[in-house]
């Protein structure tokens, strides 16, 4: 690189800019035919999991290409005998040497040709790993570029100062245009440049670079958005979409620490992108008002059509899309797979507008008419539960085929239905204990109203209606993860306000683990549950994993005060609002502390699996056969809140068992 000549004290702001990037590569411009070295900064990386690391770094690494992305993976994840190894440079500081990317990464056709590197760095035990990290592959010859433009400031307020370095492989010299006003010039091949935005709009900065006699340019461009109105949340309404009247929502976000969030949807033509035309400017009327505390944005849309679907977003800090974790429905890429038949008139995903989850709201919904309003819940030690999964109890997976066979239901002598989770989880096809969204049905199974038409009939047979929920964990989609998360789907950093940024549990861990000791995380799954039990009217809930409702490191398996106190918390909440509701644990944790919550009112599972299944292959020697840990009295617990059961989605297949290998002999006639 030629000697930078521009100002000294640039120079100097230029060397910390450098140490200070997440990577660096020699060269500068990397190309798919010659030797690459990374340096990867753990310190400047998003992801905090990392940092004070002093173990062995792996390389989850491939390739995008012309044909597709994360290509010619080397090895499988986890596989630390093939994935590469880094070299540790200091603390926090990591290297790799790619001597060919074309013949390092094995099976690339003479047609293909990469346009980045992608790593993912990991730990020797797999516990902590880095975001999706991507190095981009340039073409042979001259180049042009900036640095670190994932912390640029592409979205300022008047006044706040942009720092930008651009770089090349060999100017003769550089010159960078404001609005088409040349400001800065330099023979190097580098140039820093600062300034301070001005007065809303837009701001154009284009890139000219001269090279033996050739000209070269690139632009970037910043939209200057307005001050934040700062003004308080109007009194009762909460995070979430709040209807106001026919023709006027109020959106707020839950954000603190958030710069800004601004509404794209059907309301706007989802305008809000750097592509957009240089003429448009920050609409101040999608912009979201900020309460003193400095916790919640809000916005009120006003003019809307009542009985009118409207698709939206929010874009978080101009960079970051996100669905209202508040919504009652979900739009999905996948949705196009659900048929007419199982969700009439499905209104589609926004293929050509956005990209990631997708908010509805509707002003002048009509309120569904419950008619079993004299129906009285079954008393908790009466419970006949039948457990269901939706989606293999009936071929047409939807609540309405779900109705037709509560005959079947009733004949069999149950007085409640269990339904597997049926909230908003990821993908279609689902046992459903991969949560997404914890306030919307799953299209799958059908409209809202016909899971509330399941329960109404229910309760008209006086069949309880019980939903499994998971909140011990959600999965990468959610907004409450991806609103402070690490790359696109997680992991949650320090700032999440409702997860752990690992779980405590390194035995039993799905998904991101929430922490229940958190504020944040109280007030959300008292919503999540008085929400289910007073818009859908659901009698309770089986709660899966709750061994995992703890901050204490282990597998869970010990007696944990502080787990008692976070569930007997939550139940109280639960029985502030309904005082008959169910609250059962899917716990097994020592039966000392199981009898202090059943002592308390709520009910635990009790897993028999093993031994009905004795029984029923006929096997009774050394108490095989022994069911008695069926009565709560044999887990030293004094009330009869112990749910019983010989199969469940965990342990099933009994018949099976016994056809495979009962015990029988064969006889000849």
């Amino acid at each position: 690189m030629k000697k930078f000549t521009l100002v000294v004290a640039l120079l100097q702001l230029f060397s910390l800019m450098i140490f200070a990037q997440a990577i660096i590569t020699v060269p500068q411009f990397p190309t798919e035919n010659a030797q690459v070295e990374i340096t990867f900064n753990i310190k400047e990386m998003s992801n905090t999991t990392l940092i004070g690391y002093t173990g062995v770094l792996y390389a989850h690494t491939g390739v995008n290409t012309n044909l597709g992305n994360w290509q010619h993976v080397i090895g499988e994840w986890g596989d630390n005998t093939i994935q590469p190894t880094l070299i540790r440079v200091s603390p926090d500081i990591y290297k790799i040497t790619i001597p060919n990317p074309r013949t390092y990464y094995i099976g690339i056709e003479s047609n293909e040709h990469i346009t980045s590197l992608n790593f993912v760095l990991r730990s020797a035990d797999k516990s902590k790993q880095t975001e999706d990290l991507f190095i981009e592959i340039y073409e042979e010859g001259f180049n042009l570029k900036l640095l670190d433009t994932e912390s640029i400031n592409f979205y300022p307020l008047p006044g706040e100062k942009i720092d930008l370095t651009a770089v090349t492989n060999g100017s003769d010299s550089l010159i960078v245009y404001l609005d088409d006003l040349p400001i800065w010039q330099t023979t190097d091949d580098t140039l820093f440049i600062s300034f301070f935005a001005k007065e809303s709009g837009r701001q154009w900065l284009k890139y000219i670079a001269y090279h033996n006699g050739n000209i070269y340019s690139d632009s970037v461009s910043f939209i200057i958005r307005s001050n934040l109105t700062i003004e308080e949340l109007p009194s009762g309404l909460l995070p979430g979409i709040n209807y106001i009247d026919n023709n006027t929502v109020t959106l707020a976000l839950y954000a603190p620490k958030k710069k800004f969030v601004y509404a794209i949807g059907d309301f706007n033509n989802w305008e809000f992108d750097q592509t957009a035309p240089s003429s448009w400017l920050f609409d101040d009327k999608y912009y979201f008002k900020l309460t003193p505390d400095s916790t919640i944005y809000w916005l009120n849309l006003t003019n809307l059509t009542p009985n009118k679907e409207y698709r939206f977003q929010y874009v978080v800090d101009g960079n970051l899309r996100i669905a209202d974790p508040y919504s009652d429905k979900i739009l999905e890429e996948e949705d196009s797979d659900i048929t007419d038949a199982t969700y009439p008139n499905l209104i589609p995903y926004p293929t050509d507008k956005t990209y990631f989850s997708v908010s509805i709201f509707e002003t002048g919904q009509s309120a569904f008419e419950w008619e079993a309003n004299d129906y009285v819940k079954p008393e908790k030690e009466n419970l006949i539960i039948y457990e269901l999964l939706i989606r293999d109890f009936v071929a047409t997976h939807d609540y309405k085929t779900l109705i037709d066979t509560l005959d079947y239901l009733e004949k069999l002598g149950i007085n409640a239905v269990e339904l597997m989770p049926i909230n908003e989880f990821e993908g279609n096809e689902s046992w459903g204990y991969n949560p997404s969204f914890y306030f919307a049905p799953d299209k799958y199974y059908g409209p809202k109203n016909d899971l509330k038409k399941f329960i109404d009939e229910c309760h008209k047979r006086d069949i309880a209606v019980i939903m499994d929920i998971v909140l011990n964990h959600s999965y990468g989609r959610s907004s409450f993860v991806r609103l402070y998360s690490s790359g696109n789907f997680g992991p949650p950093t320090s700032e999440n306000p409702w997860y752990n940024v690992n779980s405590p549990n390194p035995v039993f861990s799905w998904g991101y683990d929430f922490n229940h000791e958190k504020p944040q995380t109280k007030i959300l799954v008292d919503r999540i549950n008085k929400y289910w039990l007073e818009e859908y009217k659901f009698d309770g809930f089986r709660y899966d994993f709750t061994k995992g409702f703890t901050n204490t490191p282990g597998d869970g398996s010990n007696y944990d005060q502080s787990r008692i106190n976070i569930l007997k918390r939550m139940a109280d909440s639960i029985w502030a609002f309904d005082s008959t509701a169910y609250v059962i644990l899917e716990h097994f944790a020592p039966d000392t502390e199981e009898r202090i919550l059943t002592d308390y009112g709520m009910m635990v599972w009790g897993n028999n699996n093993y031994n009905y299944s004795e029984a029923t292959m006929g096997y009774s020697e050394s108490g095989k056969s022994d069911f008695s840990r069926i009565s709560y009295k044999n887990h030293s617990f004094t009330k009869p809140n112990l749910v019983g059961y010989m199969e469940s989605h965990d342990e099933e297949r009994l018949m099976y068992k016994n056809l495979q290998y009962g015990n029988s002999s064969e006889i000849i006639v």
